[in-house]
């Protein structure tokens, strides 16, 4: 019997906009008293979820249990842009590419990451959380230009389409002058993250039991493993752990997690003048040239604004980090979109990602019975959805041969020592988000 007690548990700060334009939450259900199940899924963000429908399909009969810490969407799962991406995104790469074998297999399990997000759409009504609508790349320099070049001649390599656009066309779009150029690849999914986890767990709450604001400070692994909060516990014979970064604060992969936010704000609702002065198309989603540049999202009457990188090793963020860098944030927006003038920020939040130093995931059984999804590097919807499908898989024992690949995936490698990691970190962040330049 092992006991694993949690040093931290997330409390995630400000209302994330994608949260915040939904409508109220239904009231949910706490863990209290002592509960059995067949299987429990500490985490109830894409991971969590996609491991819960997936057991749901194989063992029908079972019980399955999730227990989240805040409520579902709040959360890391509702913090990011909303981009469900099936090509390489190398965030620690130039240019968001990799070894040709390497992302042709990524790009194969991506897609099946979408299409399994794709049916639960289908299945619980969620199409409008959930649009083909593909990505654009945006360049504002003639450096970003090339880099794009780059991107496009990697996705030639791949025998993958494109689209190569010039500045005009990119204004016709996005209604601004901004760009000077972009490419549009199609197979990214656009989702309202909030909203498409929310109905996620509504559609399954009729197979799954589903605890939120149950924080769990106690894992105790045996014969029966055992999750305890403050007010109660999930016993059961099978553990899915999908808590991402928070896998360290049980003790589990210590030293070989690296914890890094990024920040958004997301506009009031723009008027219909504001819109008309704007032009361009109602819905698109964009990212910069280079990886550390900003990631805009116009959803109807409003656009999002994501940028900037912080090391946080406590797995938390403030309001005044956030605060500071939503200043960032209105100067990237007033420089592409200097014709709204000053148009107020209603949310502003920071998320949670957890990178490792070698781009692998935490994947696998660490224990009898006990099996991890998690360490998706900054492509929390996709790849959490990956391998929490697949995590279920392993565990049942189904032969996927999908699970045999990710199994292939390195460990995330052990972090260098300290003060390296806590001067090196922030040093390195700095530096590639200086290299971003105008594309920030």
């Amino acid at each position: 019997m092992s006991v694993h007690r949690a040093v931290r548990t997330p409390a995630d700060i400000n209302m994330p906009g994608w949260y915040g334009i939904l409508p109220p939450p239904k009231a949910h259900e706490a863990l209290r008293g002592h509960y059995e199940a067949d299987w429990v899924i500490v985490g109830g963000g894409f991971a969590g979820l996609a491991a819960a429908r997936r057991l749901s399909q194989l063992v029908p009969n079972d019980r399955i249990a999730v227990v989240d810490a805040q409520r579902i969407g709040w959360g890391a799962a509702g913090r990011n842009s909303g981009f469900m991406i099936d090509l390489p995104h190398e965030l620690g790469s130039e240019n968001y590419g990799g070894g040709a074998e390497h992302d042709l297999k990524q790009i194969r399990m991506n897609r099946a990451a979408i299409e399994f997000s794709g049916s639960a759409a289908e299945e619980y009504g969620l199409q409008r959380f959930f649009v083909r609508a593909g990505k654009f790349h945006g360049a504002a320099t003639d450096h970003g230009l090339a880099v794009l070049r780059e991107f496009e001649n990697h996705l030639s390599g791949l025998t993958e389409p494109f689209e190569r656009l010039d500045g005009p066309q990119m204004k016709k779009i996005t209604g601004t002058e901004f760009f000077v150029g972009g490419t549009f690849t199609p197979g990214t999914v656009m989702a309202q993250p909030a909203g498409f986890i929310g109905g996620l767990a509504e559609g399954l709450s009729s197979r799954v039991q589903i605890f939120e604001n149950s924080p769990v400070t106690t894992v105790q692994t045996g014969r029966l493993h055992t999750v305890k909060t403050a007010q109660g516990e999930i016993s059961a014979p099978r553990l899915i752990l999908t808590v991402n970064g928070q896998l360290e604060s049980f003790g589990f992969f210590k030293k070989r997690l690296l914890h890094v936010f990024t920040y958004a704000s997301m506009t009031r609702s723009l008027s219909r003048t504001e819109q008309a002065t704007l032009g361009g198309e109602p819905h698109w989603g964009l990212i910069p040239a280079d990886p550390m540049g900003s990631t805009i999202r116009r959803v109807g009457d409003r656009i999002v604004v994501r940028n900037t990188f912080t090391y946080n090793p406590g797995m938390s963020t403030s309001e005044k980090q956030i605060n500071q860098i939503g200043q960032a944030h209105d100067r990237s927006f007033r420089a592409r979109f200097p014709m709204l003038g000053e148009i107020s920020m209603e949310f502003r939040w920071g998320g949670h990602l957890c990178l490792s130093l070698n781009s692998a995931p935490a994947f696998g059984e660490i224990d009898d019975r006990v099996y991890v999804a998690g360490c998706c590097n900054g492509l929390g919807t996709v790849k959490g959805t990956l391998y929490g499908m697949l995590v279920a898989d392993l565990a049942v024992g189904t032969g996927e041969p999908m699970v045999a690949d990710a199994l292939k995936e390195p460990s995330p490698n052990r972090l260098y020592p300290e003060p390296l990691v806590a001067i090196g970190a922030p040093l390195k962040l700095w530096a590639m988000q200086k290299r971003a330049g105008r594309e920030l």
